[in-house]
């Protein structure tokens, strides 16, 4: 078993981490806007760093999913990073998804000018009470047969990036009677069909940046039979295509968080003083630095390897449950230590930290909760004892 990086990405992992630190971070107290988002683009693009995970044939640099971890914990440093180099949520899994499961047409409309970041896209599935929130087997939204096509009815939140996107992938049931998870089908909704409607941004903690998670209603909006991605009845199974591999990438990204609110700390307890010492040379500290360098050794190991398993076939199902659970509580625990390291300032707005730590909380939830998670593995673990 070899732990060692290519030399080609290796380099690859120190230049994302560069431009991230020289070009991106500089700008982090700046209003995120479309210059804003251009401008930083634009240099990704010259630096060659512009949608590293796209296969080469859409102008990618063909990463397998180790490659995109690595690179995606160095772009996870500011919030502004994934977005700089068009990896960030839900773009960076609806392109994963289209280009390996939509038709040529499809791909022709949807995925090439997501690509190039002509457009973007938003990713609809989780529902307000009393529809589909963890359990996905409680959704309302329909949708029914008619000449030509279908009528989709139904409301959606937290779809990440709603607001602006050009088309929703979006689930809907399509045969109520059918296996729980051969109800749901997926669809390619343009966002100015008629009876398509953004309602609002949710009100997040921490969020800063982004395109938001928006409310969506879908009123009888009809949509041609090519609308549907992959075949009907497969909503479930390209919803976990999907989700598998992205729920190692969103680690990776909040990983880089993590190593960022560290680095800060560490630094802060090199400088700052207290009882005849710096902090740095207190146990107490010293401790909470190793707890926090563990967990992100242990974290950073994990994903690898599921990512590793994924690039072999595997579906990786256990294993992105596993680094899920485990990550998210990592990630949290290590930027509350060192908001703690950091004193007042960590809780001030003079550091990222405060951010961080608002922002970091949703990651619990967010791809499914601990709780899920953890009913998903013993589940698997159980079954597998038998």
């Amino acid at each position: 078993m070899n732990f060692e990086l290519e030399p080609a990405l290796a380099d690859l992992r120190d230049r994302v981490a560069a431009f991230v630190r020289d070009e991106v971070i500089p700008l982090e107290s700046q209003p995120v806007t479309g210059e804003l988002i251009a401008e930083l683009r634009a240099k990704a693009k010259s630096a060659g760093l512009f949608g590293p995970q796209l296969p080469r044939e859409y102008g990618g640099l063909g990463l397998g999913t180790v490659g995109m971890c690595v690179l995606f914990e160095q772009a996870g440093q500011s919030f502004l990073g994934p977005v700089a180099l068009h990896c960030a949520a839900p773009d960076e899994g609806n392109m994963h998804l289209l280009a390996h499961h939509a038709n040529d047409a499809q791909r022709e409309q949807y995925l090439l000018p997501l690509i190039e970041g002509k457009i973007r896209s938003c990713f609809a599935m989780t529902e307000p009470a009393p529809g589909a929130g963890s359990d996905p087997t409680m959704m309302m939204t329909r949708a029914e047969r008619v000449d030509g096509g279908w009528s989709i009815t139904g409301r959606k939140w937290f779809a990440t990036g709603a607001e602006g996107a050009a088309f929703a992938v979006t689930m809907a049931v399509t045969d109520p009677n059918a296996h729980p998870h051969k109800r749901a089908t997926m669809f390619l909704v343009p966002t100015d069909t008629p009876g398509y409607r953004f309602i609002r941004n949710v009100p997040v903690m921490g969020e800063h940046g982004g395109f938001g998670h928006g409310e969506v209603d879908f009123n009888e909006v009809r949509v041609p039979d090519s609308a549907i991605l992959g075949n009907a009845g497969e909503g479930f199974r390209l919803a976990q295509v999907r989700l598998g591999p992205a729920r190692l990438t969103h680690c990776m990204r909040w990983m880089g968080v993590a190593q960022r609110a560290l680095d800060i700390a560490i630094a802060y307890a090199k400088e700052r003083g207290a009882f005849g010492k710096k902090l740095a040379e207190q146990q107490s500290i010293q401790w909470m630095i190793a707890d926090s360098e563990i967990e992100l050794h242990a974290s950073r190991l994990m994903v690898l390897q599921a990512g590793w398993a994924h690039e072999r076939g595997s579906e990786i199902r256990h294993e992105s449950s596993i680094c899920k659970v485990f990550v998210a509580e990592a990630v949290n625990r290590i930027i509350d230590r060192a908001v703690q390291i950091c004193g007042a300032l960590g809780v001030s707005g003079d550091t990222p930290l405060e951010h961080f730590y608002r922002e970091a909380r949703a990651f619990r939830i967010y791809d499914g909760p601990s709780e899920v998670h953890r009913m998903v593995i013993a589940r698997n673990v159980l079954r597998r004892s038998q």
